[in-house]
Order: structure tokens, then C-alpha cells, then sequence
């Protein structure tokens, strides 16, 4: 072989390689880069678990299109800032960031990455390349109201509360609505933890409801500590929060509220794939699927089970809402008429208890 024909078959050997690398980066370059900012870790069992197995359900569904990174126990606050800045930085198409405190957090690093799209979960500000998506928790806890109203041998039903913000004020109230309804007796004792994840605070505050004679126990906070404290206890019913908690099952567990974020993940992502993604709010319920009611336990008798199952077929259809009239706000004065249901503004703002609460909304 001569030196120039060695000399060619280099060079072209050279350009097929460089060729090569080129298209590699090119796919590489091609692949949608998704990040999840999470306020708990992932194994959490609750809010951040289901949130990562959506996820996990983009990465299934999607295959070599997308990338997806995360950062778990973010706290909410200049931290998240600083993650959701990195991961833009580091070439993310999109972000979801997964707690209402991420809100200004959100908006900030939006400002200055026009160019990338973000969802935040909970929230209520939006702008070009930032939308909003939440579920409507409060018809889950109108099938627990009703449930709990008939477990209760001492009438006292706990609740442990995350933070005093309309979304958890909006859960407090449906579920004792409903519980109400079924049992004229119930009271509801409010414990507020001011954390999402934190199982120490949470175990002690679900003790602390126990002391007070609750023998049914909700909660808006994240972590599976409230069902062990129950468990330890003995005859006090719980209920899984966010996730199915179903290794509390058949005591104390008896239900729960499963937050399925998958198909939205998966949409979305898609939507920025196909180059229609688009700002907007998200808020589905029962009906479209974001939000499912785990498995009821032998403990709940048929009947009870049935009239939760009732429940929820009228909500899933819009027969019924959660919130219909009449009703009234804790101070006495009038709310809902007869018949006349709540509407997504009050909702979302919702800054009172319903008459028969007792105890007041921190500050």
C-alpha cells in the first residue's frame, strides 16, 4: 500500500469517526432534558415518592427521548433557588418543582431562563414558560371524612396539618364536612407540624392527638411516622397520605389518598417534545385519575365501604361536590346556599374554617 493511498484511508477513517461523534452529540443534544425538584427524600413512602414515580413513568414511557435528573429534600426557600438555577445550567428543558414553597423560587430562576419550561406543583403564579398544577385533595378527604365519621368509637378524629395554606385548610375542612354528615357527634382535634417530611415531628404530633382521644387519625404531612405511633398505640385508625402506605395495612391503615402524577409528567413532557407546550393550570380531581383512593381495609364493614364507593362515583362524575351548600364559615356567617357549590377561586384561596370547627388558623 503507498503512503498516499495510507494517508487517504486515514483521513477518511478520521472524518467517519469525527462524523460519528458528531451524530452522537447531535442525539445526545436531541434528548429532552426533564428535572424534579423534590422537598422530601424518595423514599419518603408519601408526597415524594408518588412525585418520583412519575418520574420514573416519563423515563418508561419516553425511552431514549428524554433525560431526567433530580435533587430530593430540597428545602423550600434560597436552596431551591439555587438547585432549579444548576439545573437549568446544566441544559434542563424542563423542570417540575414539587411544593408549594417553591413558588418565588420558581418564578425567580424562570426570569432568567426564558428559554426553559416550568411547572410548579401547588402554586397559583404563572407566567410565559411557568405553569401550575396541582390535584384536588379535598374530594380525597370528603371519601375520608366520610369513612373516619363512621370509625370513630370516641367521636375524636385527629388531624395532623402540614402548613396553614389553602390547600391544607381546604383537606381539614372537606373531610370534616363529610364526617359530620355521617356522624352529628365528631369532633376534630388540629395539630399543626410546620414541616412536610419530618417523622420525629409528625410521630409526636399524632401522640399528642391520641392523648386527646382521637381514635382516627388524617394527615397532611408526608411521612409513614403518624401510622407507626397508631400502630404502637393500638385501636386508632389512620389514613395513607399522598401514597398508598399500604404496609400499615389492614391496621392502621385503612385507605388512603394516592396522588398519580404520572400521565400529567408524561403529557407534558411530551407537549415539550412535540413543541406545544403551552402555560397553564392544572387542577383535576377524582374523575380524571390525579387523584385515587388506595384500597379500603376489611376493617371498614361493607356498608360503610359502599357509601364511600357511592362518594366517590358522584364526585368522579361532578354529580356531587364536596363543598354544596348550605354552609356556613366557622364564624357563624353564611357561605354556601342550599345547593349551591363552592367555586374554584374561594377554593384556592380559602383562609377559613367551616362552622364546628373549633380552634383558630395560625397566623
Amino acid at each position: 500500500m503507498t503512503i498516499l493511498r495510507r494517508t487517504l484511508l486515514a483521513s477518511v477513517a478520521a472524518a467517519t469517526t469525527l462524523g460519528l461523534g458528531l451524530a452522537g452529540t447531535a442525539m445526545a443534544q436531541d434528548k429532552t432534558k426533564v428535572g424534579f425538584v423534590y422537598v422530601g427524600p424518595i423514599g419518603d413512602g408519601g408526597w415524594t415518592h408518588e412525585h418520583n414515580q412519575g418520574r420514573l413513568a416519563v423515563e418508561k414511557e419516553l425511552g431514549d427521548a428524554v433525560e431526567t435528573v433530580y435533587v430530593e429534600s430540597v428545602p423550600e426557600g434560597p436552596d431551591a433557588e439555587r438547585v432549579m438555577t444548576q439545573m437549568a445550567l446544566n441544559g434542563a428543558d424542563l423542570i417540575f418543582t414539587t411544593s408549594f414553597g417553591y413558588m418565588d423560587a420558581t418564578m425567580n430562576v424562570a426570569k432568567k431562563f426564558p428559554k426553559v419550561k416550568f411547572e410548579h406543583a401547588t402554586g397559583y403564579k404563572r407566567s410565559d414558560n411557568v405553569s401550575t398544577y396541582s390535584a384536588r385533595f379535598y374530594e380525597g378527604r370528603a371519601i375520608q371524612g366520610t369513612i373516619a365519621g363512621h370509625m370513630t368509637k370516641s367521636n375524636v378524629i385527629g388531624y395532623i396539618g402540614s402548613f396553614p395554606i389553602p390547600e391544607v385548610i381546604r383537606g381539614i375542612n372537606s373531610a370534616y364536612i363529610h364526617a359530620k354528615k355521617v356522624n352529628p357527634d365528631v369532633q376534630f382535634k388540629i395539630v399543626w407540624a410546620y414541616t412536610w417530611f419530618d417523622p420525629a415531628k409528625e410521630a409526636d404530633a399524632a401522640k399528642v392527638l391520641i392523648e386527646q382521644g382521637a381514635d382516627v387519625i388524617l394527615q397532611h404531612t408526608d411521612s409513614t411516622a403518624p401510622h407507626a405511633a397508631a400502630k404502637e398505640k393500638g385501636g386508632v385508625y389512620t389514613f395513607g397520605q399522598a401514597s398508598d402506605m399500604g404496609e400499615y395495612a389492614p391496621m392502621p391503615r385503612i385507605s388512603s389518598i394516592i396522588d398519580n402524577w404520572a400521565p400529567y409528567y408524561v403529557a407534558r413532557t411530551k407537549a415539550v417534545i412535540d413543541g406545544t407546550w403551552e402555560s397553564k393550570d392544572t387542577w383535576d380531581g377524582i374523575g380524571p385519575g390525579m387523584v385515587g383512593i388506595g384500597e379500603f381495609s376489611a376493617e371498614i364493614p361493607a356498608e360503610v365501604q359502599a357509601e364511600a364507593k357511592a362518594l366517590m362515583a358522584k364526585i368522579a362524575s361532578g354529580e356531587y361536590h364536596p363543598f354544596t351548600g348550605p354552609l356556613k364559615k366557622q364564624d357563624g356567617s353564611d357561605w354556601l346556599k342550599e345547593g349551591e357549590t363552592a367555586d374554584d377561586g374561594t377554593l384556592a384561596g380559602m383562609n377559613f374554617y367551616v362552622e364546628g370547627i373549633e380552634g383558630s388558623i395560625p397566623q
